[in-house]
């Protein structure tokens, strides 16, 4: 008994060790009375203790939350066991599914447009005037630069071409690698860029601390702080077909010289997640679904059919005969014709009924899922614009909208920013950024020339009228300046206001009066004054003369 309640007292002096809330619950209960188990009382107090704690469903751990993980992982570890895998189904579903296909040709057409992001210089001089000269310099090397031969290292590919199949790569493997490559090996300009496959770095080659403190996680050398020094890449050239898994002989390049654009989601995370992760099974699983029900559709409308002998009246056949070599009966139907079959043999057919009018609503409700894993518009993933009216589409082209934007400043931010420093920088040292006087812009003006806006793509109006009418009004109540309704166009203000200083002067030098000028433009002209034409004040007056005219 004396060695029962040691243990008794032991155990309760463990609880209330190791769960310091049981304190309060126990401490509500009566102390027991003769004949009352503390042991049980104790039990019932840690009970009510946990019903506290556990106050959300999620938090349970039962039969049907068994297979749920309840230990948080980091960001470098969902990466080390799910990124190449995620990145091999990503590609195949962009590649065989239709609706990853259209995805992807979504995120090309509203992240970079038809024309991709343009450069707007906005040098000023000192009083915050721009200044024209060095801006439509920097616009027109811009422009020549842009070209395939001198933007892309192997001279295939134009600035805008690179824009789209980098956003296509980060949405399908979750980040893109550029190098950046100067020399004579970088093409006429000097300065040209290098895309390369991200699956060439090393997901899996990770070393730990060193002496300096840094690390390589992921195949990227950081410091320790988390700033990357380097990358290692298995291969950099155009040649190798295959990747190489597995070995430890990497081509080390610095990391000043590679752009690495992902969406990180979690903090530290350092490689991207594709951007169909959350929708790749059910992807998968609709597009066999599909496949099932288009494979059963063409069998029922074959209308195929068994043929069965009847009881004692099947042909006698060689009991010697291998089973192989016996030819079923089979007859070739054609459309409009019947055949006459043997006695004893009768038709049975095979009608499957499946699919009927289950698959459209099915399919809806699974791509309205996808659709929302991709952030984007279920009606544009689907195509389907049945049952839509006005304010619904307006409303999801709008919330789409603005994930679009969110897309775009990320692109600009970690792409086109960055490559416009160092291209800037390259091309003032190399004097190649020239006036249309010929005179080369100074690189000591580096921050004067640096400081430009980019304009991505924006969309047409869903109701113009109204829209028009409502930013008019915007813009007469003094609440948008006129350039911002420009810029909302996905146009400059400025290339738009000197397009139409050329289009009034030619239509000025082909003779054309300006009152017609005014109202073609929409303006209405402004009243004569009397003082700057005399000839309207001297006309005469109509009532002179008429004895009833009336008196002033």
């Amino acid at each position: 008994m004396a060695g029962r309640k040691n243990w008794r007292e032991k155990r309760a002096a463990g609880i209330n060790r190791a769960a310091p809330e049981v304190t309060a619950a126990a401490a509500s209960v009566s102390p027991a009375a003769p004949g009352v188990n503390r042991a049980a009382s104790m039990r019932r107090a840690l009970q009510s203790s946990r019903a506290v704690v556990r106050m959300f469903d999620a938090g349970e751990t039962d039969r049907l939350t068994a297979s749920w993980g309840t230990t948080p992982l980091t960001a470098d570890d969902v990466v080390r066991r799910n990124q190449r895998v995620l990145v091999a189904r990503s590609r195949e579903q962009a590649a065989n599914n239709d609706h990853g296909k259209a995805f992807l040709r979504m995120v090309r057409q509203n992240v970079v447009g038809p024309r991709g992001v343009q450069l707007q210089a906005q040098a000023q001089d000192i009083g915050g005037v721009l200044d024209s000269v060095a801006n439509e310099a920097i616009e027109a090397a811009w422009a020549k630069w842009c070209r395939p031969q001198t933007a892309d290292v192997t001279g295939q590919m134009s600035w805008r071409s690179l824009q789209g199949l980098l956003t296509i790569t980060a949405a399908r493997d979750g980040e893109f690698m550029v190098r950046v490559i100067t020399g004579a090996q970088a093409g006429p300009w000097g300065f040209s860029l290098q895309v390369i496959d991200p699956q060439r770095c090393p997901v899996d080659f990770d070393e730990g601390r060193r002496r300096d403190g840094s690390f390589v996680r992921h195949g990227i050398e950081f410091n320790e702080f988390g700033r990357p020094l380097a990358y290692y890449f298995s291969s950099t050239g155009a040649r190798d077909a295959e990747y190489l898994f597995g070995g430890r002989s990497f081509v080390r390049v610095p990391a000043d010289e590679i752009l690495h654009g992902f969406l990180p989601e979690m903090i530290g995370q350092k490689r991207g997640i594709p951007w169909m992760a959350t929708a790749l099974w059910r992807m998968r699983m609709l597009d066999g679904f599909e496949k099932a029900a288009l494979v059963n559709a063409r069998a029922s409308a074959a209308k195929m059919g068994f043929f069965e002998w009847d009881k004692d009246m099947a042909p006698a056949e060689d009991p010697n005969a291998d089973p192989a070599d016996r030819e079923p009966y089979s007859i070739d139907a054609e459309a409009g014709t019947y055949h006459e079959l043997p006695p004893g043999l009768s038709y049975k057919a095979a009608d499957p009924q499946y699919p009927a009018g289950e698959l459209a609503v099915f399919g809806k409700a699974m791509l309205r899922g996808i659709a929302s894993g991709l952030g984007v518009a279920y009606n544009g993933l689907a195509n389907d614009l049945e049952g839509v009216n006005f304010s619904s589409i307006r409303q999801g082209a709008l919330d789409e909208r603005e994930h679009w934007k969110d897309l775009q400043e990320w692109l600009i931010e970690c792409l086109h920013q960055r490559v416009f420093d160092r291209w800037l920088r390259y091309s003032l040292l190399s004097g190649q950024i020239v006036t249309e006087q010929g005179a080369a812009l100074p690189a000591r003006s580096l921050e004067k020339f640096a400081r430009i806006s980019w304009q991505p793509r924006r969309w047409a109006w869903i109701d113009p009228r109204a829209e028009v009418d409502a930013a008019i009004k915007s813009k007469n109540s003094l609440l948008i300046p006129p350039g911002q309704i420009i810029r909302d166009q996905g146009r400059d203000p400025e290339s738009t206001w000197k397009e139409y200083g050329r289009d009034i002067a030619a239509m000025r030098a082909a003779g054309m009066p300006d009152l017609f000028i005014m109202t073609s433009l929409g303006l209405e002209p402004a009243p004569a004054d009397p003082a700057e034409n005399p000839s309207q004040s001297e006309q005469p007056d109509p009532f002179e003369g008429d004895p009833d005219a009336p008196q002033p």
